[in-house]
């Protein structure tokens, strides 16, 4: 593949690699709204959200805005119940991500006065933040000296650096993360920063990236990025069945059912049963979706009976619920054709 001529060690050539990666950045920069802001809540929210989250999806249907809207400091939030909190989060999936976003502003106000810390010891301290979530806070909210690396951060600096050991063992994030350090702007955290994940995620792409519009390729020392980075092998995907009921009675409600002390806790679904339960019973609904190791084929069907924990919802309510998104789209589309 075409690419640059290899000319400057990045790290030996610091200034002006940092140089041409933020003066790209300056001129090329995307407006996401989560940039129009140094609130260091905002930005929290929207880095919670962008964790195994693409951004396509968080701005395409109006995620970060419609939470903040819902919750607009921590305060509100803290107070927040499960049933709002959920119901503002639905659709982004992994909810454990929304209660402990709660748990952090709850220990702000309890231990920080509302105000979020600067220093980085006392940001690590605070529930469900790492070194990430920390980098993010100190570079974005208040344009500190930061470390901040991501998938698109750690698969540039693989490149850059011709790392050919695995990023994702001890030694490999240890790698990433010193150099990471070494590279970084202390005086332009903000567009450094947010240029070195732009970079990854328009540029420096997975599989083959578009090296003659690199800024940087000048200090670029593999000679074949599209190998890079190097991973540990994949986890298996297991397939899965899930069976669900569709009931309505004479007075229009719908059985629902209300998670307990599991992933889903607090979230509403159609109730399920074992595959057992619903042989005999007709077919209504067919659909697949993913989550973490798993490919899901969900199969609903109108039938059977209301079991302990099984809750009539009416009409009226229905969509108010927060329910996970495989359901809603199923609940929405024979909702429809009632």
């Amino acid at each position: 593949m075409l690419k640059p001529v290899f000319q400057s060690d990045p790290l030996e050539h610091r200034a002006d690699f940092q140089n041409a990666l933020v003066g790209w950045f300056e001129k090329n920069r995307r407006d996401y709204p989560w940039r129009r802001t140094h609130d260091p809540y905002a930005v929290l929210v929207s880095e919670v959200m962008l964790q195994q989250t693409q951004i396509a999806t968080v701005l395409g249907r109006g995620f970060f805005l419609r939470f903040l809207e819902a919750f607009p400091d921590v305060t509100s939030l803290a107070a927040a119940d499960d049933e709002k909190l959920l119901k503002a989060w639905e659709g982004l999936g992994y909810y454990r991500r929304a209660r402990m976003l709660r748990e952090t502003a709850r220990e702000v106000i309890s231990r920080h006065a509302g105000k979020f810390p600067e220093e980085l010891d006392a940001l690590l301290d605070l529930p469900g933040v790492g070194r990430y979530t920390a980098g993010a806070l100190r570079a974005f909210a208040f344009g500190l000296p930061a470390v901040v690396v991501d998938g698109n951060v750690a698969r540039v600096i693989s490149r850059l650096l011709d790392f050919r050991g695995v990023i994702d063992d001890s030694s490999g994030l240890k790698f990433i993360w010193d150099t990471a350090g070494l590279l970084a702007d202390e005086d332009r955290p903000r567009s450094y920063h947010a240029g070195l994940m732009e970079l990854g995620q328009r540029i420096c792409r997975p599989g083959v990236p578009d090296c003659l519009a690199c800024p940087v390729g000048a200090y670029c020392k593999t000679r074949d990025p599209q190998l890079l980075p190097a991973k540990k092998p994949r986890v298996t995907v297991t397939e899965v069945d899930e069976h669900a009921l569709w009931l309505m009675d004479s007075a229009g409600r719908v059985l629902m059912h209300c998670e307990r002390g599991k992933r889903r806790q607090g979230l509403w679904k159609l109730p399920t049963r074992t595959a057992e339960e619903v042989s005999g019973l007709s077919m209504v609904s067919e659909s697949r979706y993913s989550i973490t190791r798993y490919k899901v084929t969900l199969r609903v069907y109108t039938g059977g009976t209301a079991a302990e924990g099984d809750t009539w919802v009416a009409g009226d309510e229905l969509l108010q619920l927060a329910m996970p998104s495989p359901f809603r789209r199923v609940v929405e589309t024979l909702v429809g054709e009632i």
